[in-house]
């Protein structure tokens, strides 16, 4: 199976570590020192289970890498726009491509059903790029569940012991690609696991993201340093709720359940890449992950005020560091 992953961050350069060892034949979208080391030495993944030494083809063309029979997509939501100019050369007559990426994705309207069916989500796909460069049949949403981070330019380092891909079609059809997929990347430290709603494991994690994500942009600190102040824990609790509603209006139950949430990240010591982002004034994905469930919010009439305060202040924070810009 050829599987080329376009983004070599943390996320992406752990799944490349799990495809390489599966057998899959691999390749990357990388740029800058990543691709260098990559080129130079081949990408190492440090796992609690292993270590994986993939050497594999990467470039910062895809006319380069050429079609594919399934493409990952793990860039920041702001760098979609890079991709849409660029996926083309990768996409045969049946490449499927998988979005593995936080917050509200650029699809979550389509094959969505309804009177919202077709909606644009445009800061999140300006010009609807993407949406014209990937059809729809292609897409198969993805939400991560493992930790890891870069320890240097082809170094990746995967903290979870166990990590999840919970994967499925916008209209929730069955896909034998996730199957494929499945084969080639499922090992004692990460499962795959189907869905036919997928967009209630998207509003799950973004839940999650938005908590650790708003009090830790502004404070520049982990859970760990948050959630054990009971205002903070309080502010949790009614971000949750909010949010849990929002979701609820569009049919999803979350089952994101704010104490069990608090007791399992009360001890987390790793620093997101948001937080990371607004600390070194990097381009943040704030539309996608803040934005864009404030915007679902309003559509659907359920008043977010606490999430809405604290997105404010996060956004004041951004622009002030030059993370997010209107």
């Amino acid at each position: 199976m050829k599987v080329c992953v376009y983004g070599t961050g943390a996320v992406g350069g752990g799944l490349i570590g799990r495809l390489h060892k599966g057998g899959a034949e691999v390749s990357a979208v990388a740029r800058g020192a990543m691709l260098e080391a990559i080129c130079t030495k081949g990408l190492v993944v440090h796992t609690t289970i292993d270590e994986v030494v993939a050497k594999i083809r990467a470039s910062e063309s895809t006319a380069d890498l050429g079609p594919q029979d399934a493409v990952i997509v793990t860039v920041k939501a702001p760098a979609l726009p890079d991709v849409a100019a660029g996926i083309g050369p990768l996409l045969g007559p049946k490449t499927v491509v998988v979005f593995a990426m936080n917050g509200i994705p650029w699809w979550y309207f389509l094959r969505h059903g309804g009177e919202h069916e077709g909606r644009q989500l445009a800061r999140i796909d300006p010009n609807d790029a993407i949406r014209k460069a990937v059809a729809i049949e292609r897409v198969i949403g993805c939400v991560v569940y493992r930790g890891s981070e870069i320890v240097e330019p082809g170094v990746i380092r995967v903290e979870s012991p166990k990590g999840r891909l919970v994967m499925g079609a916008p209209d929730g059809r069955e896909m034998p690609e996730i199957d494929a997929l499945a084969k080639v990347m499922e090992a004692t430290d990460l499962a795959i696991e189907k869905t036919a709603t997928i967009r209630t494991t998207v509003w799950a994690k973004a839940t999650q993201n938005i908590c650790s994500g708003l009090l830790g942009c502004l404070t520049g600190t982990t859970p760990k340093a948050t959630y054990s102040d009971p205002v903070c824990a309080d502010a949790v609790r009614t971000i949750v709720a909010e949010i849990s509603a929002v979701a609820q209006a569009f049919g999803h139950k979350t089952g994101v359940d704010a104490e069990k949430l608090l007791a399992a990240q009360k001890n987390q010591t790793h620093i997101s890449s948001i937080i990371l982002d607004i600390l070194k004034g990097r381009r943040m994905e704030f539309d996608a992950l803040f934005a864009a469930p404030a915007e679902l919010g309003r559509l659907k009439g359920v008043p977010t005020p606490t999430f809405d305060l604290l997105s404010a202040l996060v956004k004041a924070k951004a622009r002030e560091v030059g993370s997010y810009a209107d």
